[in-house]
């Protein structure tokens, strides 16, 4: 198993999601998340989404996009 570790929120792994960035532990990748936002779903609000994401695992998605 590939992976690469971006933060200690974001990873790529080739095996999940053919290398997309995901949220490090899960198979949510950081365009779903960024797709909801585009939707208009405030960031505070994406957890209720993805129960199995917390605030901080969101932010740090939108923080790893803004590098």
């Amino acid at each position: 198993m590939a992976a690469e570790t971006s933060s200690r929120y974001v990873t790529r792994n080739t095996e999940i999601l053919g290398g997309e960035p995901i949220i490090a532990g899960t198979r949510t990748s950081i365009r779903s998340i960024v797709g909801l936002w585009r939707l208009g779903i405030m960031p505070e609000e994406i957890p209720t989404h993805f129960p199995h994401l917390t605030l901080a695992q969101v932010i740090r998605c939108f923080e790893f996009l803004s590098r």
